[in-house]
């Protein structure tokens, strides 16, 4: 029914992938595996709805709590997640980053510390930091080094990414359940960024953070998400999350309107985001179904050129997240390698804090997957020898 093999040609669009890598290399003619969206298009039933939309002719001021984006959000998660969410509950933005921004504002305050995982999201490095708070990295799976930085007295929040980004890892109800305790204990804050939850695999369950956390005053959590990822439309921007404090959500839906002026959304983002959660279910199934067989194929090719690895395809997203590190070889060397010798583009692991990986984007047609796998196992293959 869908064909994720077609390629579309995005040079010209203004992509940020295609267009804007040679600026970020300093090379041109580059083939990117860098960003993460994807290169195909969205869903038909989403592509409808908008042309319908546009057909209309009028885009006046809009408001996201009119018409029926709070309830297809309420009803695909009842469908997809199997938890029911309050539609009363939840606010809407620009995009997740920016509802990061203003929570990390009214819950935290400059010199701050913010508690990440490591790897962490080049994007929570940019808005923590950029706000003037402290972003306190602990590895994946250091308990001790979690509840140790949340001890610390001016740590004021733990920011998830759930599942997370780069390493594609599905956090399980009972880990989700300690971190809200841990944050509870030491009076923290959380964030959960749950935008690639629909792209988890189908042999995993993503638990939403509101299933694990309790509502009510004085709770200071949010889940913050959108459509935009699984769907392909990040551009048409459009956020929407949940926060566990009813006050806490008048303040932050009176600062994102008053404040930053931002009363009235983008009509084509909930146009986009209905359609998606009404209608490209189909999609998004044969879409997780052909990145699955992209994994596979990738760790096939990587078993063979460069079996040390021992890699395994990600628990969620399109994200490979691959460690070099045996290999022994140099991260800026193997940049080197891949820009000028082999015109591919892919983040060095160093972005995200952990140098010595690569986060190969295979949210792509197979046929340029292949390229990338293939290229990546060339360059590492010439500098490991």
């Amino acid at each position: 029914m869908f064909d994720f093999d077609r390629a579309i040609d995005r040079h010209g669009t203004s992509s940020v992938t295609w267009d804007g890598a040679a600026e970020r290399f300093g090379v041109p003619g580059l083939l990117p595996f860098t960003v993460s969206d994807m290169d195909f298009a969205s869903p038909p039933a989403v592509l409808e709805a908008l042309h319908a939309r546009i057909d209309h002719g009028v885009f006046g001021y809009t408001d996201w709590r009119l018409g029926a984006f709070r309830e297809a959000v309420r009803d695909w998660y009842a469908r997809r997640h199997g938890t029911a969410v309050d539609p009363e509950a939840m606010v809407f933005a620009p995009s997740v980053l920016s509802q990061l921004s203003q929570l990390l504002r009214m819950w935290t305050e400059p010199g701050d510390g913010v508690v990440v995982h490591t790897p962490t999201y080049d994007g929570f490095r940019k808005v923590v930091t950029g706000l003037g708070r402290e972003l306190r990295g602990v590895p994946l799976d250091d308990p001790e080094a979690l509840e140790r930085e949340l001890a610390r007295p001016d740590s004021r929040m733990l920011l998830l990414c759930s599942p997370h980004n780069p390493t594609g890892r599905v956090w399980r109800a009972e880990e989700l359940k300690e971190f809200a305790r841990l944050a509870e204990r030491h009076g923290a804050a959380v964030v959960s960024d749950e935008i690639h939850a629909d792209l988890t695999r189908a042999d995993h369950a993503h638990t939403p953070w509101t299933a694990v956390a309790e509502p009510g005053r004085g709770r200071r959590w949010a889940l913050v998400t959108s459509g935009t990822k699984a769907f392909n439309f990040p551009a048409l921007s459009g956020s929407y999350g949940f926060l566990g404090d009813p006050d806490e959500r008048v303040t932050f839906l009176g600062r994102m309107e008053n404040g930053e002026g931002l009363g009235s959304p983008a009509v084509l983002s909930l146009t986009a985001h209905v359609a998606a959660y009404r209608h490209g279910e189909p999609w998004l199934d044969a879409l997780r179904g052909y990145v699955a067989g992209t994994m596979g194929m990738v760790a096939e090719r990587l078993a063979a050129g460069l079996p040390e690895l021992d890699w395994t395809p990600p628990q969620a997203g399109y994200l490979a997240w691959i460690d070099l590190r045996p290999l022994g070889i140099d991260e800026t060397a193997l940049q080197e390698e891949l820009i000028t010798k082999e015109k591919v583009a892919i983040m060095p692991g160093g972005v995200y804090g952990t140098p010595g990986f690569v986060r190969l984007n295979l949210g792509c047609p197979r046929a340029k997957a292949e390229r990338g796998v293939d290229a990546l196992i060339r360059a590492a293959t010439r500098l490991r020898h």
